[in-house]
């Protein structure tokens, strides 16, 4: 297996992605944070005192997916045409579906997968105060599209 990340004297670089097609992108990743019943009635409720938890939350997630090229260090600087986050509230646990959207010729994964980091950091962040036992789980991509080969988790 050769890795593509390292140069011939095998120092880190940044793939040269020039040549490749632009193509239509998009990632789907999904993840949750479980937290105490109590906590997600007062999200529901708005009595965090914080503020609108899953509004910041949705902000958050999608300036992450903006910035993921300064987090991650090889990741491309990409222009993204579009990011959603979208919230399911269980009784005990908010699961975070981030969806990422670019035309060019790398693909969005990673910035999906910070988007739902971000959310579900921002939401800890918001709720420490009254919950410190919550628990960001189960981070991953469930779908992309693009370039030379699709992916759908099973």
């Amino acid at each position: 297996m050769e890795f593509t990340h390292f140069n011939e004297n095998g120092r880190a670089h940044m793939v040269n992605v020039g040549e490749k097609d632009d193509t239509k992108r998009v990632a789907i990743a999904r993840g949750s944070i479980k937290m105490k019943k109590e906590t997600v009635d007062l999200i529901k409720e708005g009595l965090i005192k914080k503020g609108d938890v899953l509004s910041v939350a949705q902000i958050g997630g999608i300036m992450g997916s903006k910035k993921t090229s300064d987090l991650i260090p090889m990741c491309h600087n990409i222009f993204l045409t579009g990011a959603d986050i979208k919230f399911n509230i269980l009784e005990d646990e908010i699961e975070i579906q981030a969806s990422v959207f670019t035309f060019g010729k790398t693909g969005v994964e990673m910035e999906a997968l910070t988007a739902v980091s971000m959310a579900a950091l921002t939401i800890y962040d918001m709720c420490k105060s009254v919950d410190k036992d919550m628990v960001i789980d189960n981070v991953r991509l469930v779908k992309k599209t693009g370039g030379k080969s699709d992916y759908i988790r099973k």
